[in-house]
């Protein structure tokens, strides 16, 4: 697997997802936010967590807009696989790659611990090596992370079983405590919580390294 790491200008992530990917077994490729094309081959893009352009005007929104924007939408439109952590899952709204919205936690407050998640689905390439409904610990670190969509978005995400991740129990405000969904074709994933930081024993754990695995097998059966 070929995966492309983006970095924007307040993104403090892209290290640790750039490593998680090429620990799992990617060839892995960092990329610039003003470069205008993905390397060749490419299979998978990551868009790392941080505070890209320092979160000014909302969450994502300059990022969107980024010269690698363009790339990175097409990427999607022809079916490559998209994974978005934190600030990437909020890119990924902005970008109208997934639906919804990230707003201001509920509390107003910023929240960076590990918390208890739900895999509320397995039947994608991000989650295949969980069961469904099996209880996972990702640490999260956020302070704009309350997703929210209208009750008919909700609704076809539920019927088309698209909630990747539910928190368990929920931290933030989100409806339906959803903590990452899927689009409509199930390549492309945004989540809030970390995967990237729950790879390995010295973290805390690793519940995470099964995103990546899945990842990875499921390319290499592809």
């Amino acid at each position: 697997m070929k995966a492309a790491v983006i970095t924007f200008p307040g993104s403090n992530c892209d290290r640790d997802l750039a490593v998680a990917l090429a620990q799992a077994g990617a060839d892995v490729v960092r990329v610039w936010h003003k470069d205008t094309e993905l390397p060749a081959g490419t299979d998978l893009v990551g868009v790392p967590g941080g505070f890209s352009f320092g979160d000014y005007l909302r969450c994502g929104a300059i990022a969107a807009h980024s010269p690698i924007a363009p790339a990175l939408r097409a990427h999607a439109a022809r079916g490559g696989y998209v994974l978005g952590i934190c600030n990437g899952f909020q890119v990924l709204t902005e970008l109208d790659l997934l639906p919804g919205a990230l707003m201001r936690n509920a509390g107003l407050s910023f929240i960076c611990r590990s918390v208890g998640l739900r895999v509320a689905s397995s039947a994608s390439a991000f989650s295949a090596a969980y069961r469904p409904g099996q209880e996972i610990r990702l640490p999260v670190a956020h302070h704009d992370g309350n997703y929210q969509i209208d009750a008919e978005g909700l609704a076809v995400l539920r019927d088309q079983d698209r909630i990747a991740f539910t928190y368990g129990p929920g931290i933030n405000g989100s409806v339906g405590d959803i903590a990452g969904v899927l689009s409509e074709n199930r390549r492309v994933l945004g989540m809030m919580p970390h995967p990237e930081r729950a790879v390995e024993a010295a973290h805390g754990g690793r519940d995470g390294a099964g995103l990546f695995a899945s990842l990875m097998g499921e390319l290499a059966a592809a």
